[in-house]
């Protein structure tokens, strides 16, 4: 057959992936691209396993691996005919497939030798069907713990806290605010509770929130144990860097100076060869307080893996933003515990009146702050108008012609050079000048300034519409106009780099972005760290790649004055609402929108929408 080989189980023909064996319903849902051969093979080798032919259960089995590869914790039987999506970059129809009728399917899963219930018997089978939704096992009980978990720590006492200090404390981190302040209500919440949820979008005031925390945690107690962590290490030494930054009396700031932020993985201690960590029900961490930032990027594995480690007297704050881009493993808990319904808490309410932080009624431990400070304007606008699902709302913004909103139309993006892109020709070829020219002078602290004037984003990875071939029209562009600097070297002064794996020993983390200056020992790789800039000689460095253009998801957590997003068209699957809402929102200044009307109607209309249970029971 041409442009295909066979092997055992596998026939490749075209790059798309066959399991050879499969029959039936299995053999029909991945000749159409929906489900991988090893979705097949494993859903096989269950039922082998378990005595089990119904290709009913099996496909509900095959269909619940692709659900976790895809980011989802289990898969709704009544809705996965209008949720699934092929892999790759085209959405396929999936009308026309012979999907079971719910009602049959449900009952047949339910009465199979390979699925449990959620009442304890029938242990041991690999799957579980609960309420409609079908888990691997692992999973069912990953979400149990962190349910049950968190309804232990909403149920203890809370934790004791001086009133009068407290509001005393307030007042004087709060000067200008009345007593409905949105990020004075979130520190008191976060102070009289065990568990809290702090959301908000980018600019909201998260990060000096939590700096305000932190003051008045250590001014009820100074000798309070504090852990900061995030999921990444890119994540982590942000957070740590904007703590720093944050304005706070002299008093206050000395009381939380010194603190450093590490990733969830260190903070737990990961054992060589296991999957487990050091810390955990057994061994819990020796903190009292625990916050983790950037919580939307926390998987639920981690999640159940970091709240059995902390102590059942220790606060925990999960900080993030639910609308933005989830963890690319299965899971979306930030999203699953902001949406999830739960019962009001009067004691809570009346503790913060004694405190001067009144407000709507605090509900599962929630705060949302909605008030925006990094941008204002038609930024703001437009990034509304994703978050809630109007694109109506949303096109009239792009075309509105403000100055920090622009939108480029129907350039045919799969020719050499499409038309209407001489601004973002001249955004990328004048800031990689003075990039350049900075570097050259040695400065790199103006280089990394530079560097973050603009940023081009994509969503794909390859083809027209991705990094690899945007970097190499921006590299062409740079020639064509005359480079500042030699580039017949590697390490060219005004190189933009990105980090592509972590080193804990250079402090420079996946997803970090730096440059490289001339200075007289050499050409060094310089990154920010909050105050001056690390620089590292380039022997010294392993994982780097040359940055002219990067994905939405690399640049989750970073911000840039300048953004230019290039929009995949309307039928790639990865154009979601949460995509683009994180495209536009990592501009302060002003974002460029390259594609078509159709494409960012088709983005607001597809939330992500991961399955899972958490949101549906409290």
């Amino acid at each position: 057959m041409s442009g295909a080989t066979v092997t055992a189980d596998l026939l490749v023909e075209d790059g798309i992936r066959f399991a050879t064996r499969a029959t039936g319903l299995l053999a029909a849902f991945n000749v159409r691209g929906v489900l991988a051969a090893t979705d097949v093979h494993v859903a096989r080798r269950l039922g082998r396993l378990g005595g089990e032919d119904d290709e009913q259960v099996l496909l509900a089995a095959a269909l619940v691996v692709r659900a976790l590869r895809a980011g989802s914790v289990c898969l709704d039987l009544a809705a996965v005919d209008r949720t699934v999506l092929a892999e790759g970059d085209e959405v396929v129809d999936t009308s026309d497939l012979p999907w079971p009728d719910p009602g049959p399917w449900t009952a047949a899963c339910r009465a199979s030798p390979l699925v449990g219930g959620d009442d304890g018997t029938a242990t041991g089978r690999p799957l579980r069907l609960v309420d409609g939704l079908l888990y691997l096992d692992r999973y069912w009980r990953q979400e149990q713990q962190v349910r049950e978990t968190l309804a232990r720590r909403s149920a203890a006492a809370p934790p004791a806290v001086d009133a009068d200090r407290l509001r005393g404390a307030l007042d004087r981190l709060f000067t200008q605010a009345g007593p409905g302040d949105a990020q004075r209500r979130a520190v008191a919440v976060c102070t009289l509770r065990w568990t809290s949820v702090l959301a908000g979008g980018p600019g909201t005031g998260k990060t000096t929130t939590v700096a305000t925390l932190l003051a008045v945690l250590r001014d009820q107690d100074p000798s309070l144990r504090v852990a900061l962590a995030a999921p990444t290490g890119k994540a982590a030494a942000r957070m740590q860097e904007a703590l720093a930054e944050v304005d706070l009396p002299a008093a206050d700031r000395a009381r939380i100076d010194g603190l450093s932020a590490s990733t969830i993985h260190r903070l737990l201690g990961p054992i060589r060869g296991s999957s487990r960590f050091r810390h955990d029900r057994h061994r819990h961490l020796p903190f009292d307080v625990v916050i983790v930032d950037e919580t939307s990027m926390v998987s639920l594995t981690l999640m159940a893996r970091l709240l059995e480690a902390v102590r059942p007297d220790a606060r925990l704050v999960l900080v993030g933003d639910p609308d933005q881009l989830a963890s690319v493993e299965a899971g979306a808990v930030l999203g699953d515990l902001v949406a999830a319904p739960a019962d009001p808490e009067p004691e809570l309410d009346r503790a913060l009146e004694r405190v001067a932080a009144t407000g709507p009624p605090v509900r599962g431990g929630v705060t949302v702050l909605d008030r925006t400070w990094r941008f204002h304007g038609t930024i703001a606008r437009l990034a509304a108008a994703i978050r809630s699902g109007d694109a109506d709302e949303a096109v009239a913004a792009l075309r509105a012609g403000e100055h920090d909103v622009a939108f480029v139309e129907d350039s045919d993006l799969t020719v050499r050079d499409p038309a209407g892109l001489a601004e973002l020709r001249d955004d990328v070829v004048g800031s990689a000048a003075e990039t350049e020219l900075a570097a050259l002078d040695g400065d790199a602290a103006l280089a990394l300034s530079r560097l973050d004037e603009h940023r081009l984003l994509c969503a794909h990875r390859r083809g027209p519409y991705g990094v690899t071939r945007w970097a190499a029209d921006v590299e062409r562009w740079l020639l064509e106009a005359g480079p500042v600097a030699d580039r017949d070297e590697e390490w060219y002064p005004g190189r933009p780099l990105l980090v592509t794996a972590n080193d804990h020993d250079r402090g420079i983390y996946n997803g970090d972005t730096g440059v490289v200056i001339g200075t007289p020992r050499g050409p060094r790789a310089a990154f920010a760290r909050g105050g001056a800039p690390v620089e590292i000689a380039p022997s010294l460095l392993d994982g780097i790649a040359t940055v002219y253009a990067m994905t939405v998801h690399r640049a989750q957590g970073s911000q840039f004055a300048r953004v230019s997003v290039v929009l995949p068209p309307a039928e790639s699957p990865l154009l979601t609402r949460e995509l683009l809402y994180t495209a536009v929102t990592r501009a302060r200044v002003h974002v460029r929108l390259i594609g078509s009307e159709d494409a960012v109607r088709a983005a607001i209309a597809r939330p992500i929408g991961r399955a899972s249970g958490l949101r549906r029971r409290p």
